[in-house]
């Protein structure tokens, strides 16, 4: 199952995609007398039974809303944690110039970075240096504690496509990438959150374009350690809780694997598409 989060009334809503479109999940339910969650952290929190009962609601045949007429809202719009994994792809370690992780390398965003499919990304004046990272993310479903690697997907609500958008300049000024990290909006997620029965997140194919030139093409399958392993290993450390998102890593093809004099960074106007097959394309332009 597909599920979107977008703006009605001004507050984010529950939807289904759909090929026809978008159900409403509250307002279809009203109309069939039925009961769902009625945001993307409903869902989450009411594991299964939520889903079987937005599978109830799809079998009615609700009127669907056109794509076009959407406004999306972040996926999930407050996670308590947004963890990402740097280096994650053999590939993009060696453009980085950077040993081989033998351990997941962890870092953080914060809920400032959060940003939707189709939103304007504003580039903030301390940087000059904006670069796109295309991940699969994920989305946590229950309280993960040490949990093995055997049982690690078993906590995972879903997946959608992520830019882990990077300031090089604010990232590379200390050893901390913190800053070069979470700038306003450099977390956008996008389209949907597909349900974690509906994918297998082992070997998908994963591509960035800038302006619709190709920069990044690989396949999950690369990634140095897997969505299962990721998973078991945080929760080794920290207890991941029902909604946080873990960006896993993105492929070579970034700008900073570029020699210096072929460096072009992202500027205002230009847009960047991250796909991710059984997923979709996130798209966002940036604005200065």
């Amino acid at each position: 199952m597909k599920l979107v989060s977008f703006y009605q009334n001004g507050q984010p809503t529950l939807g289904i995609q759909q090929e026809n479109g978008i159900i409403p999940a509250a307002k279809a339910a009203a109309t069939a007398s039925l009961t769902v969650p009625r945001t993307m952290e409903e869902a989450i929190f009411g594991g299964q039974n939520a889903l079987f009962q937005l599978q109830a609601l799809v079998e009615t045949k609700p009127a669907a809303l056109d794509l076009e007429t959407v406004t999306y809202a972040p996926c999930v719009a407050a996670p308590e944690k947004i963890l990402c994994v740097g280096l994650n792809y053999a590939a993009h370690s060696a453009e980085c110039k950077a040993d081989l992780p033998t351990v997941p390398v962890i870092f953080s965003k914060f809920n400032n970075t959060l940003a939707a499919h189709q939103e304007e990304i504003p580039i903030p004046p301390c940087t000059s240096k904006v670069d796109y990272e295309a991940e699969l993310v994920i989305i946590i479903g229950k309280t993960a504690s040490n949990v093995s690697k055997e049982n690690a997907l078993d906590y995972v609500f879903g997946y959608t496509a992520g830019n882990d958008l990077s300031a090089r300049d604010l990232q590379m000024r200390t050893p901390q990438w913190l800053l070069g990290k979470t700038c306003d909006h450099f977390a956008p997620t996008g389209p949907c959150v597909v349900t974690a029965d509906s994918l297998n997140p082992a070997k998908l194919e994963i591509s960035s374009r800038v302006n619709g030139e190709i920069r990044q093409h690989s396949n999950t399958s690369d990634m140095i350690f897997d969505c299962a392993t990721v998973i078991s290993y945080l929760s080794q450390h920290l207890t991941l809780k029902p909604g946080d998102l873990i960006f896993t890593g993105t492929p070579s093809g970034v700008i900073l694997g570029y020699p210096e004099e072929n460096q072009v960074w992202l500027k205002g106007g230009d847009e960047v598409v991250i796909e991710i097959e059984g997923i979709g394309r996130l798209v966002n332009k940036l604005s200065e």
